[in-house]
């Protein structure tokens, strides 16, 4: 294995609205707003102060990019490796530094969104980007603050506020592909309240998923957004969010278990909801915050094959957090507590199978599990150039034995240009009822699992150039992972598949180089490339080998280009190296792609926009998974109206 050295991004932003008393409290001797981070500590913090390797998508990036979906938008990230199973709406899934799928943690608003129903994963075909208006995302383990689901890293998802006294707008696109996306917007803030609704339907006619067969795979998807906040005194503040996504998506399978995924007429139907209530308070000194949560979230799945109901799956989440932190020595010393519950109920239903001579399987459950966590962390300035944090959580599972977990964090400013990072951290994921119960056909759980375990360090320069208008970072990323899952193995009873525990340790290291800057008063770039050594150990060949679709080099580049006051051009380029994936039991090759896209946004008047997109603009023939296709050239026109 080698030891490569790597650098990420850290991207400032500034606080929203909805955050007037995280800043109070974390400046309180200051009259100016500082730009933070919100989830990169249990309270937000000063981007400065904080030595995570981080992305911040901003507002501006989202109206320009005018993606359909969240992961599109992602794949430019850094460290962050995209999987989607066929066209728009097809299940996807996000790699962070060549880790699981489902070691990533996605909150929506502060609402854990990942679905213990779906192997504590985000289905992110489904996560539309409409009515967003900032994504974070963190690199790094952090079990430490936020839990099992967090191993890899934590991807925060910040939607729009109202910030005028009236606020209304729409929006509609037509498209390739039979697409129409479409959707309305009305806030209003008045005094000490604001509220806000968005409405947002996106259709799809798609393209086949399959490599032969002429059935197309469409996708519908409506989504309804709710956030409301009143500000009860200059202490006390309350907030309410609410996000609803339903909808279906049509996809093919391997129905002859010959690696080759055939065209089939199935429909996936699905809900997904998160809300929350949350309540911040901070004493008039700015000494004292407190924050109380409660949250839920909710996700329910049908599986219909020639419009029979096959498979249904249905999990419920729910949160309750309590976060008090005290601050001293002019702010620059801060300790937080954490005390958290979180309750998971989980429903499949499905066909009993009778396999004879191998016994007769029944999916039908009903399973649950309950975590009692206590976390604290202490942040504090050392000097004017030394900042140092650390961070420790205890988890008390009802299926699993207590589980501890920490992290440490310096950041040095080395000179006005010249800030170190560096970390340390462990993490754990817990197995999922899944892996522990089974599935349908001939997947038999395995109660006996024990949780994942990580340790993982990383180191990063970032480097602020020419009166600070170009900043290049690098990040330098290690895990070892014990203990690791593997969903396929062949249970001896039953020739049935099973998980188990792997033997040996996972090894993933890599580095993460990005460029960010101005080039001149019209034209700015932002810069990431990746490279990843994500292997685990084969026991039976005494190796270790590639794990699959993870590969090795990721680049992409953003050329944003303001043509005339009233004409902005995005030249977006992704490319994705070649990786494995499985075809059990054989192992295959994906080849390496590069993707074009272009977007065009002219600005008709102050309330009227005209925007063009181009994806795939060179029509690149590629595969993210195995046999199954995707997109090919793709136009879409669309305006906004606000007032």
């Amino acid at each position: 294995m080698k030891n490569i050295y790597s650098m990420a991004t850290v991207a400032t932003v500034s606080l929203l609205c909805a955050l007037p008393f995280a800043v109070q409290g974390q400046t309180a001797q200051k009259t100016e707003i500082e730009e933070v981070l919100v989830s990169a500590s249990l309270i937000p913090i000063a981007a400065s102060r904080s030595a995570n390797a981080i992305t911040v998508i901003d507002s501006e990036h989202l109206k320009n990019r005018a993606a359909l979906s969240v992961s599109d938008l992602l794949r430019d990230v850094p460290g962050l490796a995209v999987s989607r199973s066929g066209v728009q709406g097809s299940a996807t899934q996000i790699r962070v530094r060549g880790a699981e799928a489902n070691h990533l943690l996605v909150l929506i608003d502060g609402v854990e969104a990942n679905d213990p129903s779906q192997s504590d994963e985000l289905n992110w075909g489904t996560l539309s980007a409409a009515d967003i208006q900032r994504i974070e995302v963190i690199r790094g383990p952090q079990s430490a603050m936020r839990g099992s689901d967090a191993m890899a890293g934590v991807v925060n998802i910040i939607t729009r506020r109202a910030d005028q006294l009236l606020s209304a707008g729409l929006f509609t696109e037509i498209g390739s592909f039979g697409t129409h996306n479409s959707g309305f917007s009305i806030g209003s803030k008045q005094g000490d309240f604001d509220g806000r609704l968005g409405v947002n339907h996106i259709e799809t006619e798609g393209e086949n998923i399959s490599r032969t067969g002429t059935e197309k795979d469409g996708y519908k998807n409506t989504n309804v957004n709710l956030n409301a906040g009143w500000t009860v005194n200059d202490e006390l503040r309350l907030s309410f969010v609410a996000r609803q996504s339903d909808g279906m998506n049509e996809f093919d399978s391997d129905m002859d278990f010959d690696g080759v995924v055939d065209d089939q007429d199935m429909v996936s139907e699905f809900r997904n909801s998160t809300m929350r209530v949350q309540g911040d308070y901070v004493s008039a000194s700015g000494r004292f915050q407190q924050k109380l949560v409660i949250a839920q979230s909710n996700n329910d799945n049908e599986a219909f094959d020639t419009g029979v109901l096959g498979t249904y799956t249905s999990s419920t989440k729910d949160q309750y957090q309590y976060t008090g932190s005290v601050f001293w020595n002019e702010s620059s010393q801060r300790l937080s507590v954490l005390a958290e519950r979180e309750e998971e109920d989980f429903q499949q239903r499905g066909a009993i199978n009778d396999y004879g001579i191998f016994g007769v399987y029944d999916p039908n459950q009903d399973r649950k599990r309950d975590t009692n966590s206590i976390a604290i962390e202490y942040r504090g300035d050392v000097s004017d150039r030394l900042s140092l944090a650390a961070s420790a959580r205890y988890d008390d599972n009802s299926e699993f034995d207590s589980a501890n977990t920490f992290r440490v964090e310096a950041v040095y400013q080395l000179n006005d240009g010249t800030r170190l990072r560096s970390a340390y951290g462990t993490a754990i994921k817990n197995p999922t009822f899944t892996e522990r119960f089974g599935f349908y056909t001939n997947f038999i759980g395995n109660p006996n699992l024990e949780p994942e375990e990580s340790a993982s360090w990383e180191l990063g320069i970032d480097q602020m150039l020419f009166d600070n208008s170009l900043t290049l970072s690098a990040t330098l990323f290690d895990t070892e992972l014990k203990n690791e899952i593997n969903g396929s193995a062949l249970d001896p009873v039953t020739f049935g598949y099973t998980a188990i525990n792997k033997e040996g340790k996972s090894q993933r290291q890599g580095v993460e180089l990005t460029a960010i800057g101005t080039l001149s008063s019209r034209l700015s770039l932002n810069a990431a490339y990746t490279y990843t050594d994500s292997v685990e150990w084969d026991a039976e060949n005494a190796v270790y080998i590639d794990e699959v679709r993870r590969a090795r080099h990721i680049a992409s580049l953003n050329l944003a280009w303001q043509a005339m006051d009233s004409l902005h051009i995005n030249a977006n380029v992704q490319h994705n190296g070649s990786q494995t994936d499985v075809v059990f039991p054989n192992i295959v090759d994906l080849d390496s792609y590069t993707l074009v896209n272009l977007n065009v946004n002219f600005s008709a008047t102050e309330k009227l926009d005209v925007y063009l997109r181009l994806d795939n603009l060179f029509d690149e023939d590629y595969e993210e998974v195995f046999s199954y296709q995707t997109l090919g050239f793709g136009a879409s026109l669309g305006v906004r109206f606000s007032l």
